[in-house]
């Protein structure tokens, strides 16, 4: 999770193609803040710590959908789509086909929460449902929770790429320098997700990977929200940025990240015998 809204801050200055899609910037300036990612990222998360072992479908959808709402009218000028925005307000909150990224940028808890593929598949499938009921937003939102999955079991970077083509179909065989030229703003998953797992393989360590995926462009904080989400996982993040990272959310959040990091002490950091 702190990938995540690092991700989210780092890159939240340079959405809508603001950027100079170079490596080269300050990770923070006056700019950075955290936006509606980070607030889904933890309602998210918050909602996966709240249910009992063995919850059902349904319990865990309605448990996400409540988190979501609360954080969400909470925390409500957060940046969120127009589709979402009258989600939150609506009397009768249905999911609305949605393909959208944001399913993707906000499920980083299901892939650390769950000691089996088929779980965090599960799991990560209903965090996206809530609104994201179209296969592409599943897709997306799977693939993302399975990459962190593999991640934080071990997995080497070629088997995470391979998992990740065989189970879901994305195309990761461009380079970030292929990508980077004609890529721009796009809000979905099949836009946004492949291009961050793209500038995961490809970085050398955290720092790198968030580099990566600003330079990028596009829709700038979901795609390093999600690049670095799966980088934490693989690498962990420095004390220092983990540092700034609790510095710049308040302190609602800071005690969902302290019950999360509690919760993941007691989860085993690999999956013997699982197969990608």
């Amino acid at each position: 999770m702190y990938g995540a809204i690092l991700g989210d801050i780092i890159g939240s200055p340079y959405e809508f193609d603001r950027g100079d899609k170079t490596k080269d910037f300050p990770l923070f300036c006056k700019r950075s803040r955290f936006t509606d990612d980070t607030v889904m990222t933890v309602a998210v998360a918050e909602a996966l710590l709240d249910v009992p072992e063995g919850a059902e479908d349904g319990e865990i959808l309605m448990a996400v959908q409540r988190s979501m709402r609360r954080w969400g009218r909470k925390y409500p000028d957060a940046g969120y789509g127009g589709m979402f925005s009258r989600w939150l307000r609506s009397p009768d909150p249905r999911p609305y086909g949605s393909f959208g990224n944001g399913s993707a940028m906000r499920v980083s808890a299901a892939g650390w929460l769950f000691s089996t593929p088929e779980e965090t598949l599960r799991v990560s499938r209903l965090t996206a449902a809530v609104t994201h009921d179209h296969p592409e937003g599943i897709r997306g939102a799977q693939a993302a929770a399975f990459a962190i999955f593999l991640a934080r079991s071990g997995r080497g970077k070629e088997e995470i790429r391979s998992g990740i083509v065989r189970n879901f179909g994305y195309d990761l065989s461009r380079t970030c320098d292929e990508i980077r030229p004609a890529y721009r703003h796009v809000e979905t998953c099949q836009a946004t997700v492949p291009e961050a797992l793209t500038a995961f393989l490809e970085g050398r360590d955290f720092e790198d990977v968030i580099r990566l995926a600003v330079s990028l462009g596009g829709d700038c904080d979901t795609l390093t929200c999600i690049a670095g989400s799966v980088a934490e996982a693989y690498y962990g993040v420095p004390t220092e940025l983990k540092a700034q990272c609790l510095s710049r959310v308040p302190e609602d959040m800071r005690a969902v990240l302290g019950r999360f990091d509690e919760a993941r002490r007691h989860l085993s950091r690999s999956s013997e015998g699982v197969q990608p």
